[in-house]
């Protein structure tokens, strides 16, 4: 078995070969998504590296783990498939890249208080032909700049070579694909509990949001945890709530209010695994900085996101797949290669849909160190630093199987959502002796109480 990302990835993961017995793996049916980098590879490499993790939890005679390279490239996109209903747009009308007059931009608006940011700086343009007559009469660095500080979200495109050269390129360059600390050492828990397998019934906290965080948490929901997602009381996602819901109980606290900030509280206490995509200052000013989050749970497992790194000029900023596409060089290098007039992106979110993944690894192979060693660890990982992967893997001829959704591809089941009947794409891993599964429909945000 080959994969262009597997053996690196693994490396982010210290002691590994001290801790994984690795069973028998086979990626099989190898198929490509038409990209212009190893886009299918990474989504094998990924959810093959979820499932190693997960294999330590098992009895040590589970040991065979296949994973579908075509379902897993189906799985980096939406694998709902609803039955006489409609999932409503992905994207907000005026959202997407715009020529300006230096190059290109992508002004990301789909959320209501990122809109009004572009269009505080750039002018009131409720339709798209008129707001693209105004972009084009800015510098796409300038503009990118002033809807940023606006506190809206926006990426100018930069060549690879333009990225590698940034200083925020250079910085994420020189980031670790997985970041660790050691928070505390538990070793009553090592006693007590070394002898634990499975996920069943481990407590996951998780504050994300589109996409990669719920990705990863949507996997643990699948082997066994009891995931709790908290949103703010007036967030909504209506076009991929019905996609990365699946498996978890969904509720909205106000972390501002005191009664809020009360109740996220309690959940800490009791959670053993905290997911959360805050850019790296925004969870520290709601006043749950790393050390009061080890004072409410000693214990607690932190995995954490951000858009372009932990470190250089841009740690804070706003950001999401499109974007970072953008910035770091993925979508003018397409665009180059196709020979084509505009930005020419990934044929999927694969950089939200991969670090997810990681993300839901890093959790699984931290709980594993706290039950058999004591450790109790932290993990930040970053869209970025996982296009700094596969940025490596581009390539000089264009994917050309295609990876088209078939039939033969989805569940013979109707799976209930809260929406209505559906069909999904088919699961794309299988570990002996361990089939995944969704305790809770798909549902809406909010509907369930922040409780455990």
């Amino acid at each position: 078995m080959k994969n262009t990302f597997l053996n690196e990835v693994l490396t982010a993961f210290p002691n590994v070969e001290n801790d994984i017995d690795l069973p028998s793996l086979e990626i099989s049916n190898v198929e490509h998504l038409p990209s212009w980098f190893e886009t299918s590879e990474l989504a094998s490499a990924s959810i093959a590296c979820a499932g190693l993790m997960t294999h330590l939890h098992l009895p040590r005679e589970s040991s065979q783990i296949v994973v579908d390279q075509r379902l897993a490239s189906l799985w980096f996109d939406m694998t709902l498939k609803p039955v006489d209903w409609d999932i409503p747009p992905p994207w907000d009308p005026i959202a997407g890249d715009y020529q300006t007059s230096d190059g290109w931009i992508r002004l990301h608006t789909n959320a209501p208080h990122h809109r009004k940011a572009a269009l505080s700086v750039i002018g009131d343009y409720s339709e798209r032909d008129a707001l693209a007559r105004a972009v084009a009469r800015w510098n796409k660095d300038q503009l990118e700049n002033e809807v940023v500080e606006a506190g809206g979200c926006a990426a100018a495109m930069n060549s690879l070579e333009d990225w590698q050269a940034h200083p925020q390129g250079k910085s994420v360059a020189n980031e670790p694909l997985i970041d660790w600390d050691r928070a505390e050492d538990d070793r009553s828990f090592q006693e007590n509990g070394s002898g634990t397998l499975s996920l069943s019934g481990v407590k996951v906290l998780d504050l994300t949001r589109i996409l990669a965080g719920p990705v990863g948490t949507r996997y643990l929901a699948a082997y066994g945890a009891d995931v709790l997602r908290i949103d703010p009381l007036d967030w909504e996602e209506p076009s991929v709530a019905p996609e990365v819901t699946l498996g978890k109980r969904c509720a909205g606290l106000n972390l501002k209010s005191s009664q809020g900030r009360e109740v996220f509280c309690d959940l800490v206490k009791d959670a053993e695994i905290l997911v959360h995509g805050y850019r790296p200052d925004a969870l520290a000013n709601l006043g749950f900085d790393g050390e009061t989050l080890r004072k409410l749970n000693p214990s607690l497992i932190d995995i954490s996101l951000c858009a372009y790194g932990w470190n250089g000029p841009w740690k804070n900023r706003r950001g999401f797949d499109s974007l970072v596409q953008m910035s770091c060089g993925i979508a003018d290098y397409g665009m180059r290669m196709s020979g084509a007039q505009k930005p020419v992106p990934l044929p999927v979110q694969a950089l939200d849909h991969a670090t997810g993944y990681f993300m839901a690894a890093a959790a699984l192979y931290a709980l594993h160190r706290k039950r058999q060693h004591g450790e109790v660890l932290a993990a930040r990982l970053s869209l970025a630093r996982t296009a700094q992967l596969l940025m490596k893997s581009k390539r000089t001829t264009l994917h050309k199987q295609g990876c088209k959704l078939e039939l033969k591809d989805l569940n013979d089941t109707i799976e209930k959502t809260g929406w209505g009947d559906a069909h999904r794409v088919r699961w794309p891993l299988e570990i002996a002796g361990y089939a995944a599964h969704w305790p809770h429909q798909s549902g809406a945000l909010k509907s369930a109480s922040a409780t455990w």
